[in-house]
């Protein structure tokens, strides 16, 4: 019966009616006609009782003593009722919360009549059989009463099929039941289930709310036509992005629209409402996955420490200080050079924007005196470096702001960390980095060098941490997609058989977190991103989308692209010792001398044949402290490589003068700097080199400190 009610339609205007009187009662009303019906549940059921005692006979009935004792049983009722909050409000009528308490007190009641009944003696009003059975009877007809009522208003609260929009969904789990229930009970919502769907064959007979199994996704096409439904609900919020792919494919065969629920993570409460129902994006496509991570040593590190961020107002650098700032660190400093990014995670973290807040820096890691009195003034004893140029095509176009940003301006962040004490740093590093052929991959692959050199003599653990691209970002493939979308295209893709990796920035940050946990000293960390996506695949499912037709065009790999990128370089083993999804590598350590020696101003091709021959182990000359040495000349495949001259003050470098290493304390203890501002460093140009500007236009003189 209930199933035919809920599958096909039901005239419920009286019941509809009904319900809604019923809800416009205050408390003492509601209490007081459930009193009335509990009542009347306790006589029925002693009544019965009694009549089937006696052989169905109603001459049972006439004795004065039986109707005492369903007077006392009423009253009994009533009183362990009240002392139970039955009667007073505590609990939703028909709810499971009022099971329990409905239970007590009829068994309390019983037991009482028992007493009074075997107190009375011989004869006794009535027997002593029929208190027990009569409770049985009272508890059936209870619950059957509550039962109704909850059919009756669920019945009541469904949304009305023919202004409601046919939807079919996949996942009859937990979250296909909670979002089933959500849609069933909630009169305006705007979909109506009719059929679930899920590869579970001991899942095919089942029937949630009266919507039936109808099989796996090989029924997706066929349900959908039977039914008219015209959208497919993944209702799994445990959904990988393969999974997410291949349903939607089938789903787009079958021109159904697909929606998805948020992820487990993204839940408030871990239960799926008919608001968290939302149109599938890419983002769900290429980097949807559950991640693993022990947040429990992250926050080992991370609370009640000074944490600084470089590029805090990037991608990655702005998701960093959100999810850092959940720890509870004693101090989070924010450092980048664009002010609106400043405030922007200002604006995420703390709900105001006035960027007059002392964790707000605004200034340059290529700016050695800035970053010598932030790191002497404030101490940090965490730092994530984020800061980065990170578009290959301009870096190959202007590969020296990759050696002054990226390659000299990591460096200042090393160094000075170090000098100060800083107990764990973490440099973000990047897929391109492994057998890199850009100005961006040499430029982050002599970072990871770097680091591994720094790491070897300074007193916490300094780790590189190397990842593909994320979705979202302001370079993300994606971003380039939809812009291209909004003005009625063309989509431009590189080359048809290019693939990416690709991870949500959520995610990588999750994992970022995780491993400088537990990296070792010096070692690169390379996360598993999942399998490479074909971008000419997502450009054609972006362009399938628009209501009129989008051309794709082929414009050819850009010098120094990649057709496939690569997570490991040549020699570098997959070491997984601590979590699956964070691989460990030895990197080889570069002397800072030979990344000092770099001249950003030389030619471009000179400066990209630098870069790369300090990218590869092989070509990076020995640490020497003569005048000059020169490094021996390698080959990389389409690209002549000069010799590096060092000069000889870059070889052995000197640390600002008025940053002194901490002394022995704890990692915990605060150094306590004096709150009055230093003055300015003695000297700090022995950290990195600064051509002075008559001399830039002539590319023959050697690099210097000013």
């Amino acid at each position: 019966m209930w199933r035919r009610r809920v599958d096909g339609a039901v005239d419920v205007r009286w019941t509809a009616h009904l319900a809604r009187r019923v809800s416009r009662l205050d408390l003492r009303q509601r209490v007081g006609m459930q009193v009335a019906l509990d009542s009347l549940a306790m006589v029925v059921g002693l009544t019965a009782a009694q009549i089937g005692r006696f052989d169905f006979t109603l001459g049972a009935l006439s004795s004065l003593g039986f109707w005492v004792i369903c007077a006392l049983a009423v009253c009994l009722l009533h009183f362990l009722g009240t002392a139970l909050h039955l009667y007073l409000g505590r609990y939703r009528f028909g709810g499971f919360e009022e099971v329990l308490g409905l239970l007590v007190a009829v068994v309390l009641t019983i037991v009482g009549l028992l007493v009074v009944i075997a107190a009375f003696g011989s004869p006794r009003p009535m027997p002593l059989s029929v208190p027990p059975l009569g409770g049985t009877v009272t508890l059936v007809v209870m619950f059957g009463v509550r039962y109704s009522w909850r059919l009756v208003e669920e019945q009541a609260r469904r949304p009305d099929r023919a202004g409601t929009e046919p939807l079919l969904v996949f996942g009859a789990g937990a979250g296909g039941e909670s979002v089933l229930a959500a849609m069933l009970r909630t009169t305006d919502s705007p979909y109506y289930p009719v059929a679930l769907l899920d590869d579970d064959p001991k899942l095919h007979n089942l029937r949630l709310f009266g919507v039936p199994v109808r099989g796996g996704r090989e029924a997706i096409a066929t349900t959908a036509a039977a039914s008219g439904a015209r959208t497919l609900l993944v209702a799994i919020p445990s959904a990988n992005a393969h999974l997410l792919r291949e349903i939607t494919r089938i789903a787009e065969d079958a021109r159904l629209a697909v929606k998805v629920v948020p992820r487990v993570a993204d839940l408030i409460d871990g239960r799926v409402g008919v608001a968290d129902i939302r149109d599938l994006d890419l983002a769900d496509l290429l980097g949807r996955r559950q991640i693993s991570t022990d947040m429990t040593a992250a926050a080992g590190y991370l609370s009640g420490r000074r944490i600084l961020v470089t590029g805090a107002g990037g991608s990655i650098g702005s998701e960093l200080c959100r999810q850092i700032a959940a720890f509870a660190p004693a101090e989070l400093i924010m450092v980048d050079r664009d002010e609106s990014a400043l405030r922007a995670v200002q604006l995420s973290i703390s709900g105001q924007a006035m960027l007059d807040d002392e964790s707000i820096i605004l200034g340059d890691i290529r700016d050695v005196d800035l970053m010598t009195r932030l790191f002497e003034q404030r101490r940090p004893q965490v730092v994530f470096h984020a800061a980065a140029l990170k578009h290959l095509p301009l870096l190959e176009r202007f590969p020296g702001e990759s050696v002054q940003t990226n390659v000299w301006g990591t460096l200042t962040i090393l160094r000075t960390a170090a000098a100060c004490g800083v107990d764990r740093l973490v440099n973000i590093s990047t897929d391109k980095a492994a057998n890199p052929v850009s100005a961006l991959g040499y430029s982050k692959r002599i970072t990871e060098r770097l680091t591994a050199h720094v790491a070897a003599d300074a007193s916490g653990t300094f780790v590189s941490v190397r990842f593909g691209n994320v979705l979202g970002s302001n370079g993300s493939v994606l971003t380039v997609f939809a812009g291209q979308l909004a003005t009625g295209g063309p989509i431009t893709v590189t080359h048809p058989d290019v693939t990416r990796y690709f991870m949500t920035i959520p995610e990588a940050v999750q994992l970022v977190l995780q491993a400088g946990a537990f990296g070792a000293a010096g070692e690169a960390l390379v996360l598993d991103m999942g399998e490479p996506v074909r971008i000419a695949d997502v450009a054609r499912r972006l362009a399938a989308r628009e209501p009129r037709p989008v051309d794709i065009v082929y414009t050819g790999l850009v010098t120094g692209e990649k057709l496939h990128e690569e997570l490991f370089g040549d020699g570098e083993s997959d070491r997984r010792p601590h979590h699956p999804l964070i691989s460990h590598v030895d990197v080889p350590a570069l002397d800072p001398a030979a990344a000092l020696a770099l001249d950003p101003w030389a030619p471009r091709a000179e400066v990209l044949a630098h870069l790369a021959a300090l990218a590869h182990p092989a070509a990076t000359p020995a640490p020497t402290s003569v005048p000059a040495t020169t490094a021996p000349a390698t080959t990389v495949p389409g690209l002549a490589i000069p010799t590096v001259s060092v000069p000889a003050q870059a070889a052995a470098p000197a640390l600002p003068a008025q940053i002194t290493p901490p002394t022995a304390t704890s990692p915990g203890t605060d150094a306590s700097p004096g709150t009055d501002a230093p003055s300015a460093p003695a000297t700090a140009a022995g950290l990195i080199p600064r051509q002075p500007a008559r001399h830039r236009s002539n590319p023959a003189l050697p690099t210097s400190p000013s």
